[in-house]
């Protein structure tokens, strides 16, 4: 049995994403395909626009900015990272009393997902009928029971892209910058840094070596990794991620700022700074670092194909299954087969999900600590969405050497 008939409010949080908006575009076109939805409204900074009463029709949209939000980067209706307070919930509560709002759907990660699970039980106790919906979002592909987040197949993309550019520079002037420290974001979860290795075409392309926070990072370790690579090679390429430990458990990334978001999370950076530090003071060679910044999460032109269409899966989804009266679940996505890849959409109770953080599993990480395995290529490449832009190599057929001197002494 469905819920009563009547109006819904969509809104986004957290990081925005190269997709987000597809998952919105995907859940509005559904909307108005359903007799039981009788208005959209959607709500400006998350769910600060319903608490402030301040949302806009979505109904009046132009049916081709709806068709364009689906390659439109970033949350369009605004997003936030907000804790309700108990007194929040009430005045939710009398916004969709006022508005006659019998569906919501919260696009976000973690915390997000945590809101959307506490707004189903307070409407609950409160005998109001609501259809509370989960719409998975994030980069850092860090949900569980999801076998992947809309966001993650962009931004892996769009470091698998990256790294293997830089990987080519320093590849071309690596007797000048003899090492490449490449950050990459992911808070707890090492899934956006390990995507870094589907930039390699042969053994010996960038990444290197790649270090996620799933494992301790033993200094001494890393540095022999590091002269091991360079000794091979001339060159070393490295991808980080933001919040590798050493092994007492202590962050080597610095604290940015002072301050934590609602949810007590602090902005971290700089451990690519520290890893080049390391390396010229023990290795004496010179290192050099990148760090792409929310860049990664929004890069239109990286956006994987499959991405965007499945972003707009989970948000038809939401909206196809709050129609019949589910509620207090979030959309999944499972995975039917790697080869030809297929997906297809699934619900898992808010409950489990909240506050849930799925790391990469052991089978994923070579034991040594510093490379992913084939079963972690195996489960990411189809997530780009398509290979990516080939490259060309020189054969480098050698021109014979017909004045003797000082490069021989170089040789």
């Amino acid at each position: 049995m469905g819920v009563s008939k009547g109006k819904m409010v969509i809104c986004q949080s957290g990081g925005p994403t190269t997709v987000i908006n597809a998952s919105l575009s995907g859940a509005l076109r559904e909307a108005q395909r359903r007799s039981e939805i009788d208005g959209i409204y959607g709500s400006l900074n998350g769910i600060l626009g319903v608490i402030d009463e301040d949302m806009v029709d979505l109904d009046r949209e132009r049916p081709e900015v709806i068709d364009a939000m689906a390659r439109t980067p970033a949350a369009i209706l605004g997003s936030c990272r907000y804790k309700l307070t108990p007194d929040d919930y009430e005045r939710i509560l009398a916004v969709f009393r006022a508005h006659n709002v019998r569906f919501f759907f919260y696009i976000g990660g973690n915390d997000s997902m945590d809101t959307a699970h506490n707004l189903a039980r307070f409407a609950d106790a409160k005998h109001y009928d609501l259809s509370v919906m989960g719409i998975p979002k994030t980069i850092d592909n860090d949900l569980a029971f999801t076998d992947h987040c809309p966001g993650y197949g962009s931004a892996a993309r769009f470091t698998a892209l990256s790294i293997r550019d830089a990987g080519r520079d320093t590849e071309a002037i690596g007797n000048v910058d003899n090492v490449k420290v490449v950050e990459i974001m992911g808070r707890n979860a090492g899934w956006l840094t390990a995507s870094a290795a589907l930039a390699r075409e042969n053994v010996d392309d960038a990444p290197h070596l790649i270090y996620v926070p799933e494992r301790s990072l033993n200094l001494g370790s890393f540095l022999e990794d590091v002269q091991r690579t360079y000794d091979r090679l001339g060159y070393a390429v490295i991808a980080a991620g933001e919040t590798l430990r050493d092994e007492d458990g202590h962050i080597l990334a610095h604290t940015i700022s002072s301050d934590v978001d609602s949810f007590g999370h602090p902005q971290r950076g700089g451990v690519a700074g520290f890893l080049c530090q390391l390396v010229r003071e023990r290795l004496g060679l010179k290192a050099r670092f990148d760090k792409a910044g929310t860049i990664q999460r929004s890069f239109m032109a990286a956006a994987s194909p499959v991405d965007v269409r499945e972003a707009m899966l989970v948000g038809e989804a939401a909206v196809r299954d709050a129609a019949t009266g589910v509620t207090d679940r979030m959309v999944t996505l499972e995975r039917l087969s790697d080869d030809p890849y297929e997906c297809e959409s699934g619900l898992v109770e808010l409950a489990r999900v909240a506050n849930a953080e799925r790391h990469l599993p052991d089978e994923y990480l070579a034991p040594v600590g510093n490379d992913v395995t084939d079963a972690f290529i195996a489960y990411a490449r189809p997530l780009l969405g398509g290979p990516l832009p080939p490259y060309a190599r020189l054969a480098r057929h050698l021109v014979p050497r017909l004045v003797f001197g000082q490069s021989d002494e170089r040789t």
